[in-house]
């Protein structure tokens, strides 16, 4: 077993090296400096995955040199393959499809994503997911402040939401991504419902984290738990502002100490619900000094706030997957910065 391991581990490297060497003769389109991080599955050695990331869309080809996988059950994300044969699978697809996920880190524009493969029963091949990333150079006037996704709602219309940080009326995006410490960070999640039902936009939970990606060895730094409760406001001037629209929700975050002077990003969890179908876990609530917990959008109705000072759970059995009340996504923010100035 050991000897197996082995050399499934050299078959790994050389293959994730072969996709990079592959991809490096791109360097002359517009988007330079592309990088191709590639996995390979230790449970298939002979196999061959290659990838071409190009400004606005990618290429990934899964091809054997023996027939060991059924090609047609294969995913990207959320798509199925563009074409399959007996030993090959190819997906030729923009990043704005199969739930790519972009982040920013650093000097570079990334799009994530995960090649599955579902085994069929009693199959000689098992189940196996692998890492797919095209990095990009950032364009210099490139500033990430909108993240907008698009993704199908449970068999409902196709929703858009948006993640933003604003100006200071929420009126456009800011023109700078560095505030200084006790200044505000005006942030806007909102979703486009086209032909959707009328849904509320809640923060259900954010974070402020020094990278991309949340890792149990990043420091993190609390803005909004317990389902909606904007514990930052306890010590600071940081509110959710009235509404406008019942698809938006406006955040005024007061800049904080956490990772002064270092880049950091803003994971934070959207949810759009059904505006009647709120509860202790589907909330917004400021905390105001000598009153306490307010609720947001019915302040009369500030009960459903108490529990922000213990655990807030719900006494309803439907769960968000069952797609009855809403549906929720996870979106980053960043990289900003906070000086002492």
């Amino acid at each position: 077993m050991l000897v197996i391991q082995l050399i499934r581990q050299e078959v790994y490297k050389v293959l994730q090296l072969h996709c990079v060497l592959d991809h490096l003769v791109m360097v002359t389109h517009l988007y330079l400096g592309v990088i191709l991080l590639a996995g390979f599955a230790a449970t298939v050695a002979n196999a061959d995955m290659k990838l071409d990331c190009r400004p606005d869309y990618m290429t990934l080809v899964w091809s054997e040199s023996r027939s060991q996988a059924d090609t047609s059950l294969f995913r990207l994300g959320s798509c199925v393959p563009t074409s399959v044969s007996a030993r090959e699978a190819v997906f030729r697809v923009h990043l704005n499809d199969c739930n790519f996920r972009m982040l920013v880190t650093g000097n570079h524009l990334m799009y994530t994503n995960e090649l599955v493969y579902y085994s069929p029963p009693n199959s000689v091949t098992p189940s196996f997911s692998l890492p797919v990333v095209c990095a990009y150079e950032r364009p210099k006037d490139w500033n990430p402040v909108i993240y907008n996704p698009v993704f199908n709602t449970y068999g409902q219309d196709d929703l858009v939401f948006s993640f933003g940080i604003m100006n200071d009326d929420f009126s456009g995006p800011a023109e700078s991504t560095s505030f200084s410490l006790g200044s505000f960070i005006h942030i806007m999640a909102s979703v486009e419902q086209q032909h959707h039902q009328p849904l509320l936009m809640l923060l259900d939970e954010c974070v402020a984290a020094t990278s991309p990606e949340l890792q149990h060895e990043v420091a993190l730094y609390p803005i909004i738990t317990n389902k909606g409760c904007l514990v930052d406001s306890k010590t600071s001037l940081s509110r959710f502002e009235p509404r406008v629209k019942s698809s938006e929700i406006h955040l005024s975050l007061q800049a904080f100490r956490f990772a002064l002077g270092e880049e950091v990003f803003i994971h934070c969890n959207l949810l759009a619900w059904d505006p009647n179908a709120l509860d202790h876990t589907k909330k917004a609530c400021n905390y105001v000094k000598d009153h306490g917990w307010e609720l947001l959008d019915h302040p009369t109705y500030s009960s459903i706030c108490d529990c922000c000072e213990s655990s807030c759970k719900s006494r309803k059995t439907r769960s968000l997957t069952s797609g009855k009340h809403g549906v929720e996504r996870k979106a980053v923010l960043g990289p900003i910065t906070i000086t002492d100035s």
